[in-house]
């Protein structure tokens, strides 16, 4: 089993590095020099489809590889982990939709050329409000996906290596996501991170700083 994880943890770390690399502002920079207004045009739906497509390795891993079960979810649990996966998965969807997902995805972009601005928006480009899920929390999708992942039925050896390496992704990855927010935004996102929580909701206290959410993840 060891050889396992150990095969999972450093797939997700490889994932990660490169899901990174390329929404750096960096690579975004390189793009924009080398490709101009292709680059602008693309650059978005191809991260999004990179994105998705290497994801499919590490499920792989995770079926081909040795594994034992850890526990399963007895009944009538089970079906209450199931609605609350199945709830994950709608908010996670309302929160892509909530950003506008032609444009979350690039599809936007892709299919309005003269409309795709810079990959690199300057301070001010946009106006930072927040409405909905991004009232309770900064990263709604990534809260909803670790509930999706975490409160699998039956969890095994690979299944809880995935599940491990993908939340260390996230939680590494947030501050340098927010260092982006922050440059783009300003005193705005500032003050909107000093009251919203990043993952987890606070009961009873949100934010009431708009009516429109962000989630800018590349």
């Amino acid at each position: 089993m060891l050889f396992s994880v150990a095969i999972l943890l450093a797939a997700c770390g490889l994932y990660g590095l490169i899901h990174s690399l390329l929404a750096s502002h960096a690579a975004k920079r390189f793009a924009e020099a080398r490709w101009g207004g292709a680059a602008r045009r693309w650059y978005r739906l191809g991260f999004s489809l990179l994105g998705g497509l290497t994801l499919l390795p590490l499920f792989w891993l995770a079926w081909a590889l040795p594994d034992q079960p850890l526990y399963r979810i007895a009944m009538p649990w089970v079906l209450l982990s199931g609605l609350i996966q199945l709830a994950a998965a709608g908010a996670l969807l309302a929160g892509v939709k909530q950003t506008g997902a032609l444009g979350f995805i690039g599809l936007r972009q892709a299919l309005d050329p003269a409309g795709a601005g810079p990959l690199i928006a300057g301070r001010g480009a946009d106006a930072l409000v927040v409405r909905g899920l991004y009232r309770w929390v900064r990263h709604p999708l990534y809260t909803c996906g670790l509930v999706i992942l975490w409160l699998t039925a039956v969890m095994t050896w690979n299944l809880l290596a995935l599940a491990a390496g993908l939340t260390a992704y996230i939680l590494i990855g947030i501050p340098f996501e927010e260092r982006k927010l922050l440059a783009e935004f300003g005193l705005a996102y500032a003050e909107y991170r000093k009251h919203t929580p990043a993952l987890l909701p606070r009961v009873g206290k949100i934010h009431h700083g708009g009516t429109e959410g962000t989630e800018k993840n590349n």
